[in-house]
């Protein structure tokens, strides 16, 4: 009995048994360092395709093709992955998801929220992180500013929106206090760009600090920080730009304005230099591989301003990159000057002095110029640059002989003077673009020509608040009502 049993359940088995079969591309890890492995196999695998280890439940993406072995670098915790373990292809290319619902949240270069304020992001659309750039033809000229809100950037190296501008200069010379300020300035600008900060190998606390300082002057509504911390991996740390940039590619194909600002390349560069020579890439100057140009070329080009056939939205870049003792002439810094159009350089020595922002207008560019700049803005501005480089050059030569300087010259010292204490700025605190024409004009014009250099903060503070309690068009009726109204030095113009 027992055996008719068995027999009939063999039977039945046996006939709702099918042969489906599949074929599945693996390979097994040979090795494992720093969140990166080799693989032995996948020899369907493409490049920028994501791989699973489905029995640790890690992913990871595919870096490095060769005839008999992949590399693939490890998205999360490598810690788990060993010698052995199988990797499987997925036939999809790496990607993160685009949503609105980005906006105010913290995430890691995956895309996964980790600022413990809910769950994943479920709508949206997966974005790419490796994309081609769009072509010469799907562009359009840049000529629309985007207002940093700080004067001695918006009058002298003005950023237009789709502008890749650099930010360059030593350790703790502001270069991050701008990054902030422009994002913060967004707040009340028309056509408000989507702003994503990307830090990438700085310290969590660091990072901490400046997400409060977004939450406290209401900038993070419109803002998407992407952490990729010291204590990631150099993988992740490698992905988060490219994760940024598709995110930002999800807006500009809504037909948006986006700020990204990446901080910064230098560590970027580093960690794509360690991942390099764990697969034995050669090495090339400095130790980095020979694709180092390629790999910042591919990330910055992204950022353009599209034509309004293809939905005029924009990508805005400030990348960061920081110096050693001012040298601009090491290899990451002069890469990505070749890439960007313009950089704005940091100055220790200025910096030091107490002149902040320490934009040094010498070696400062914008390759776009006044094409980003309103006509008002264009007007006042347009001696600025000069008159500083002749102020430092006459500033230099007065400190051998002061005495036997001639009108002319003491004049324009003077002057000189007047437009560096202007062009001073507290952190946290963009002026509006109708603020700083007034101000600009006030210094071209003679206002502050009889008001003593300690009173021209005053002045600035005061008549800053007064701008923001009047509508007033014409900066010369804007000065004359507030000498009328504050007792201050100077306030006769002296057209």
């Amino acid at each position: 009995m027992e055996t008719n049993n068995i027999l009939e359940e063999l039977e039945k088995k046996v006939s709702g048994f099918t042969s489906e079969g599949g074929v599945q591309n693996v390979g097994r890890v040979l090795s494992v360092k720093d969140g990166v492995v080799v693989l032995d196999g996948l020899s369907e695998a493409q490049m920028a395709e994501r791989v699973v280890c489905k029995e640790k439940n890690v992913s990871g993406m595919v870096l490095n093709l060769s005839k008999h072995e992949v590399g693939v670098i490890v998205l999360g915790d490598y810690t788990k992955i060993s010698e052995g373990d199988v990797f499987e292809t997925t036939g999809e290319i790496m990607a993160v998801r685009g949503s609105n619902e980005l906006l105010g949240r913290v995430i890691n270069a995956l895309g996964e929220p980790i600022d413990g304020k809910g769950e994943g992001i479920k709508d949206g659309m997966m974005m790419p992180v490796e994309r081609i750039a769009p072509g010469v033809m799907k562009r359009q000229p840049v000529n629309t500013p985007l207002q940093t809100g700080i004067l001695a950037i918006d009058s002298m190296v003005p950023i237009g929106r789709g502008q890749r501008e650099l930010i360059i200069g030593d350790r703790q010379t502001g270069k991050t206090a701008l990054a902030i300020d422009t994002i913060i300035n967004q707040k009340d600008e028309e056509n408000q760009p989507i702003c994503i900060y990307v830090s990438i190998g700085q310290k969590e606390s660091r990072v901490a600090q400046m997400i409060e300082k977004l939450n406290e002057y209401d900038a993070l509504s419109y803002t998407i920080v992407v952490s990729a911390p010291a204590a990631d991996s150099v993988a992740m740390q490698y992905l988060a730009p490219y994760s940024a940039t598709a995110i930002g590619e999800y807006f500009l194909e809504n037909g948006k304005d986006v700020l990204i600002i990446y901080d910064d390349l230098t560590k970027h560069a580093w960690s794509y230099r360690q991942i390099s020579l764990i697969l034995e890439r050669p090495p090339g100057r400095e130790a980095y591989p020979g694709d180092i140009f390629y790999l910042h070329s591919r990330l910055l080009e992204r950022s353009c301003r599209l034509s309004e056939e293809n939905g005029g939205g924009s990508i805005t870049s400030l990348p960061i990159v920081e110096t050693q003792f001012s040298d601009v002439s090491a290899y990451i810094p002069t890469n990505i000057i070749s890439i960007t159009d313009g950089q704005i350089y940091l100055e220790n020595d200025l910096f030091n002095a107490g002149i902040r922002p320490a934009v040094d207008p010498g070696n400062s560019v914008s390759r776009v110029g006044g094409s980003a700049q309103i006509k008002t803005m264009k007007k006042v501005s347009g001696q600025l640059r000069l008159d500083l480089a002749q102020f430092k050059e006459l500033e230099a030569f007065a400190q051998f002989g002061s005495g036997d300087l001639d009108e002319r010259t003491r004049k324009r010292i003077e002057r000189g003077q007047r437009i560096r204490e202007v062009l001073k700025q507290p952190q946290y605190q963009p002026l509006p673009v109708n603020t700083q024409i007034a101000l600009l004009f006030a210094v071209n014009n003679g206002y502050l020509d009889e008001m003593q250099l300690s009173q021209i903060s005053d002045f600035k503070e005061k008549f800053t608040l007064y701008m923001r309690t009047v509508e007033v068009d014409d900066p010369a009726e804007a000065l004359d009502d507030f000498f009328k109204t504050y007792e201050i030095g100077g306030g006769e113009s002296n057209k």
